[in-house]
């Protein structure tokens, strides 16, 4: 039997390369990790954890807005951009410090540098080669930066925790996940924010009144959105500020200018055209049901390959595969009920079928929907609003789909997403108990249907 120098040889620690390598190691294989920065990847750098502490940030400015309405009497807030980068900054390097922690004390080698693939079990990092008897590839995604006059100017995601200086006019350019909420954070803090999306609508692949509703909500807080608006050119003006031209001919003026309009996978100097590993038109590794590749000793999770670009799917894909590599094999992640938030001013919590998705899947299906003004806001006096729908298959009662707009959502839905995953009923929503005065409770005292396909 051929010997290896390592069973498992993960090319990133982010979450689900330190999670693989972990869960690996306390199986009893040899296992190594490469990384060329820091530890945790995307969501731990520049990503999910930065991304809710500065919305956590925005929020306050909400927060010492509605005060007033019950009794505070406050000093006028200043905010502090260089304190928030600051501290953000400590906690990040803390948490860094806690992956490697992680990683030693479950018995994994960290190999710090860029590794590239020289063979289906051979990976080569700076001037040292090593074999593996499986090589498992997680390095994620990263921004994309289109092709167009200016755009050396152009900031991606990765950039935006550290601009300096702040921002006065912020534009951004995008209607997805990581474009909503950074227009809502900037807003939150104090920018001038202008918000393009060359489609029709928000969020798409979300339910079409969520879509709706949060453009309108993010509207009422400030933000300028501008749908089916493209940006032709950018260009620095002799102020230092910059000027977006669109494509109708208007210009736009601002301090930075943000793009997110979606990611690719990070395949690029892997050395994967080395071995022949199979790549769809975007870079992403195409996988079977186990995360192997068309190299038989060469997986590959999370971003770089899957259809769901969300940390905790990798973690699950990271799991499944080390059951299936050194466990019994019984593991699986299931790609259904997926739940997920966009921590957008107000949240977004979305588990299950789309409205659209659900009558296409079942046929006939039975919508109720609700929105109204939070408890808080009576005394607050913000007009904010709050949406939540159910989306139920006809023939079975079954609940399908849940959204809620509003505080807290993806807290509130992490709980809908057990009964969802549960095959709940509509029934067994309207027997349930609510916790009065919550928004929750609005989930399971919904009575009238809005709408039933023919």
């Amino acid at each position: 039997m051929q010997s290896y120098d390592f069973d498992l040889f993960v090319i990133g620690a982010g979450s689900g390369g330190v999670r693989a390598a972990r869960m690996a190691a306390q199986r009893g294989a040899r296992v190594a990790v490469a990384e060329a920065g820091a530890l945790g990847g995307t969501c731990v750098n520049v990503g999910c954890i930065p991304k809710k502490l500065y919305s956590y940030a925005a929020g306050y400015a909400e927060s010492f807005e509605e005060a007033a309405g019950f009794g505070w009497k406050l000093h006028q807030p200043t905010f502090d951009w260089p304190a928030l980068k600051a501290a953000r900054a400590q906690e990040i390097a803390r948490l860094n410090g806690i992956y490697g922690r992680l990683l030693q004390e479950a018995g994994t080698r960290l190999i710090e540098g860029r590794a590239q693939v020289c063979g289906p079990h051979e990976v080569q990092v700076g001037e040292q080669r090593w074999s593996a008897r499986t090589i498992l590839i997680a390095t994620g995604g990263q921004p994309q930066v289109p092709d167009l006059p200016g755009r050396e100017w152009i900031k991606t995601s990765d950039a935006m925790f550290d601009l300096d200086p702040f921002p006065r006019r912020l534009v951004v350019v995008g209607g997805g996940y990581i474009a909503c909420e950074f227009a809502s954070i900037f807003n939150g803090l104090g920018a001038q924010v202008t918000q393009l999306q060359r489609g029709a609508a928000l969020l798409r692949g979300f339910d079409r009144d969520v879509q709706s509703f949060i453009a309108a909500e993010m509207g009422k807080a400030g933000v300028a959105l501008h749908l089916r608006s493209q940006v032709s050119a950018i260009a620095r003006r002799h102020d230092g500020s910059l000027e977006l031209t669109l494509a109708d001919g208007s210009a736009i003026a601002a301090d930075a200018v943000l793009y997110a309009t979606g990611r690719v996978p990070n395949t690029t100097g892997l050395g994967l055209e080395n071995v022949g590993v199979r790549q769809a038109a975007n870079g992403a590794i195409e996988v079977d049901t186990h995360y192997r590749s068309s190299v038989p000793s060469i997986y590959a999770i999370g971003d770089v390959s899957s259809r769901l670009q969300l940390t905790p799917v990798a973690l699950g894909e990271a799991m499944a595969l080390v059951d299936h590599l050194f466990g019994d094999g019984h593991r699986r992640m299931d790609y259904d009920y997926v739940p997920t938030a966009v921590f957008t001013h107000p949240n977004i919590g979305t588990v299950g079928l789309t409205e659209d998705a659900a009558r296409e899947r079942y046929g006939q299906v039975t919508v109720f929907r609700s929105d109204f003004r939070a408890l808080r806001h009576t005394l607050s006096g913000r007009d904010e609003r709050t949406l939540v729908k159910l989306v139920v298959d006809t023939a079975s009662d079954r609940v399908v789909g849940l959204h809620v707009v509003g505080a807290d959502a993806g807290e509130i839905v992490q709980g809908f997403a057990v009964a969802l995953r549960a095959g709940a009923t509509k029934a067994l929503f309207d027997s349930t108990v609510g916790i009065h005065p919550t928004l929750a409770e609005e989930l399971v005292t919904l009575r009238t249907p809005i709408a039933a396909a023919a």
